[in-house]
């Protein structure tokens, strides 16, 4: 009788996983439509929408448009009864005419803005000077205890303007015993390094752009950070920041090196080694920023279709709707439309809505849509929601990012940026079974992928937190093609008016990594547990100290 209750239980089990791992739809599909995707990237990426930017009518019709979406399929508004959480920016906008005066040995560089320099303020000021500052060269910026760096130790940059390499040593040596090696870590990104400068009370930033670690050419740089610049703002009106935040090329830096007496390869070099000590160069700078200042509510869009039993915890899918606007200066055309960089990503919120809504198997959790602001001026929206959460992040059973979907077509695998982080990684690998492809980590860690996307903002407040990046092995064309394409886009049209939809695009890939995303996100809603980071993360304490709370 033992054995055959036993036999009987062993079924049942079997049944339970069978059904929890189905493709979970009434007709065997799932509701994720390639016409419906376009038709919406279409829309967002018109130059109707003036290449979304936060606070302009672009916003305004972006927001709109997908508020509506949402409120059409039947969700639930996600901010009491509002589809919409304020976001407190303030824009800068910092006058092109700007000058930097470099006077280095016996010579004077008067760089231009845009093709020589590019420089900003984050202080709320109509006008920020910095006067014959002394310059120091840094080596990479970075203060790491636990790796036993410090490229500030020994000088004192109070007052001064520090200059300093992009990425961080690991990258530059290769050498996986230094920092993490080829990936990048967080002290790679320029956005830590104009913080720790703050932090050892400079009053300038410059870092040097070279293209290959910083993953981008120049002309991101300037598209970047040309015309209006949104930041969170402060108490204090951000005057803990330094004065002036900027980048110059490499071939620029090194005739300034030179004018100094000192050799821009060698000590770049040098730089990236444990002896290393800061440099004084026999150079001093000046730059005066003229700032027109609007203070702007920008707005994250959040929906929420509630779960069946386990309504007060929430797997959050998110992507940002905003791109770069208009540039007036331009000649030809001025609109960046960014419709891969991420109409592709709003739009397939649209598309996760509808599967989740028309499926056999209703979630228990509640699963929260949210599209985010302001990611292209430094994952403002998100870094907001981080510290003004609409529900408690220690109910927050994960976050699932989309940023820049697949439009090359099918793969064999899928890439997850942050992967191996932690345990999302045994519900990527379930579902990626099901569709018979293969998870890779990110392929290019170099490049600081898990740090420039929002995701991060959540993952820094302690919420396991994974970014869908598509697959490389193209089923149709084989992995070199696909990489040369992903090369191609990163060269000639990511951050540029080159940006716009094309009837080129396979959305086949996208339609199949949305599937994807809606199966690991279901398999997380039906369940009980919160999966955690793994042992030795820098987010676990975090997440373990909110869940005991």
């Amino acid at each position: 009788m033992k054995k055959i209750l036993w036999v009987m239980f062993a079924v049942a089990i079997a049944l339970t996983v069978a059904i929890y791992f189905k493709a979970p739809s009434r007709n065997g599909t799932i509701n994720i439509s390639a016409d419906r995707l376009v038709k919406n990237i279409k829309i967002l990426a018109s130059d109707e929408f003036e290449g979304r930017a936060p606070g302009t009518p672009g916003e305004e019709k972006t927001t709109q448009f997908l508020k509506e979406q949402f409120k059409k399929l039947g969700l639930k508004p996600g901010n009491g009864d509002s589809y919409f959480q304020g976001v407190k920016m303030v824009e800068i906008t910092t006058s092109p005419d700007a000058v930097m005066k470099i006077v280095s040995g016996d010579k004077v560089f008067n760089l231009k803005y845009g093709p020589e320099f590019m420089g900003w303020t984050l202080r709320v000021r109509d006008q920020v000077s910095v006067t014959d500052s002394d310059m120091v060269f840094v080596g990479y910026g970075i203060v790491a205890p636990e790796y036993g760096w410090n490229d500030y130790d020994g000088i004192d940059v109070h007052g001064k303007t520090v200059v300093m390499m992009v990425n961080d040593p690991g990258f530059a040596t290769q050498d996986p015993k230094l920092f993490t090696g080829n990936a990048m870590t967080y002290y790679g990104r320029w956005t830590y390094k104009y913080e720790e400068a703050a932090r050892q009370g400079a009053a300038a930033v410059i870092i040097i752009h070279e293209t290959k670690p910083a993953a981008y050419p120049w002309a991101v740089v300037q598209g970047s950070w040309t015309g209006p610049q949104f930041n969170l703002e402060s108490d204090d009106g951000n005057m803990s920041r330094v004065k002036v935040e900027s980048w110059i090329p490499g071939a620029k830096m090194a005739e300034i090196f030179a004018a100094s007496g000192l050799d821009y390869n060698k000590l770049t070099a040098e730089a990236a080694t444990r002896d290393f000590k800061a440099v004084p160069l026999k150079a001093k700078m000046s730059v005066s920023l003229k700032n027109s200042i609007r203070h702007v509510v920008s707005k994250n869009v959040v929906a929420v279709l509630p779960g069946t039993d386990r309504l007060d915890e929430y797997i959050i899918h998110m992507a940002h709707w905003d791109h770069l606007g208009r540039n007036p200066a331009l000649k030809g055309d001025q609109i960046f439309n960014g419709a891969a960089d991420n109409a592709t990503g709003a739009a397939g919120l649209i598309e996760l809505a509808n599967a989740y809504l028309s499926g056999a198997q209703k979630p228990r959790r509640s699963i929260m849509f949210m599209a985010v602001t302001a990611e292209e001026q430094g994952l403002l929206g998100s870094a907001y929601y981080g510290r003004h959460p609409l529900v408690p992040l220690n109910k927050t059973v994960a976050a699932i990012n989309m940023d820049v979907l697949n439009t090359y077509g099918k793969t064999r695998d899928v890439t997850i940026i942050g992967y191996g982080n932690s345990a999302l990684d045994d519900y990527v690998d379930r579902a990626a079974k099901q569709q018979k492809r293969s998870v890779n980590p990110d392929p290019e860690p170099e490049k600081g992928g898990f740090y420039r996307s929002d995701h991060f903002s959540l993952s820094k407040e302690g919420v396991p937190a994974l970014y869908f990046d598509g697959g490389v092995d193209n089923i149709a064309h084989g992995r070199k093609w696909m990489l040369d394409q992903i090369a191609d886009y990163t060269a000639n049209r990511y951050h540029k008016p080159s940006d716009e939809y094309s009837d080129s695009w396979d959305m086949s890939g996208a339609v199949e990594d949305l599937e994807l995303i809606y199966k690991v996100g279901l398999q997380l809603s039906l369940g009980d547990s919160f999966p955690n980071w793994r042992d030795g993360n820098e987010f676990k304490a975090k997440r373990d100290a909110m869940m005991k709370k």
